[in-house]
């Protein structure tokens, strides 16, 4: 198994550590740990090693799903990884949309064969004919983030069916990262709930602002999900017993109250940075999430080149779009706190300005 150097985790690795401020993040900002109770008496293993029943039971309640259907996971990154590992064998063939996360395309690659489905701005639509078209007698998996990350853009639930229905249709399974969907306003139904060939795959880091958590989940038919659990063993064996503690928590009694501030706080920012796009003359689409997909300004050759002389200038940190194959894009996180974006702007737009 050959994988290649995560070019995003990279980028950051380089430049976060010196920045003034962290414009590539791409969660809401974090919560306070002292808002919940802590203390989880000593610290072993959740048992059993999947998640407790009773935590389970109210995730797969969420899906229309069982509770042996859900899988905790430390984030939804090792959610992504162990459905690759359990449903991908050598050669196999996967269909990926684009723009995405790199390792949604990298690991079912660095195992078999990837078709890539690029979608294109303006508007970032998915053309489920031209999925139809990737898809070969082999095709075991077809993967996508919604919403998307990098773009914002959210597929609705007349898309995500006839999707559904062709992937099924071809005895392929659907995989998708939902880990920014509770942070639209109005969530559509998640991925799992369309039948038994959707797998859904999300987590507490970015919606709920608990990246530190560390809980995820794989909501999975039974065959798969035994089969992520199988996997599991063979990696962190349970999921965090904190982080799981301070999760339920959050989607428990606290949830109405965290979701409205997210989401109002993501509003609020998403506009400032709508009216930083406009008044220098960039596109993007208006995102759901967190996340918004820019056009590289004018004066600078590449996202990469964008990025690097920002931070050189104004020790600010964005991501290339170059991470994400899409060259002429840099994505900017605006789930951060208020002044910290207000301040990051500023010294975009300055930089912006002295270039031209």
């Amino acid at each position: 198994m050959d994988i290649p150097q995560f070019e995003l985790e990279r980028w950051l690795d380089e430049y976060e550590p010196d920045a003034d401020l962290m414009l590539a993040e791409s969660g809401v900002r974090s919560l306070p740990a002292d808002r919940f109770d802590l203390d989880v008496g000593e610290l072993g293993y959740v048992i059993p090693t999947d998640g407790k029943p009773e935590f389970r039971a109210e995730i797969a309640e969420r899906y229309g799903r069982d509770a042996e259907e859900v899988v905790l996971t430390c984030g939804t990154q090792e959610a992504d990884y162990l459905t690759f590992m359990s449903l991908l064998d050598e050669g196999d063939h996967s269909v990926v949309v684009s723009p995405t996360y790199q390792s949604l395309a990298s690991v079912p690659e660095s195992i078999g064969e990837v078709t890539r489905v690029r979608t294109e701005p303006p508007a970032w639509d998915l053309s489920v004919d031209a999925v139809a078209e990737a898809m070969r007698p082999d095709t075991r998996l077809v993967v996508l983030t919604n919403p998307s990350n990098p773009t914002g853009k959210y597929l609705g639930p007349e898309t995500m069916r006839a999707l559904y229905d062709l992937v099924a249709d071809n005895g392929a399974y659907l995989l998708v990262d939902e880990v920014y969907r509770m942070l639209a306003d109005d969530p559509h139904p998640p991925a799992a709930a369309l039948g038994p060939k959707a797998i859904s795959a999300a987590g507490v880091s970015k919606s709920y602002g608990l990246a530190g958590a560390r809980l995820g989940w794989v909501v999975a038919d039974p065959e798969t999900a035994d089969a992520v659990r199988k996997w599991k063993d063979y990696t962190t064996i349970s999921p965090p017993l904190v982080g799981a503690h301070i999760a339920r928590q959050a989607m428990g009694d606290q949830e109405a109250d965290i979701l409205e501030a997210n989401r109002a706080h993501a509003t609020a920012n998403r506009e400032r940075v709508a009216d930083f796009v406009d008044r220098h003359d960039l596109e993007w689409f208006e995102p759901t999430g967190v996340n918004g997909f820019v056009t590289v300004p004018d004066g600078f050759e590449s996202g990469k080149e964008f990025c690097r002389t920002l931070f050189e200038a104004e020790s600010v940190v964005l991501a290339p779009g170059e991470v994400f194959d899409y060259p002429d894009r840099f994505r900017i996180g605006f789930g951060l706190h208020t002044e910290e974006l207000e301040e990051g702007l500023e010294r975009i737009a300055r930089h912006i300005e002295n270039r031209r």
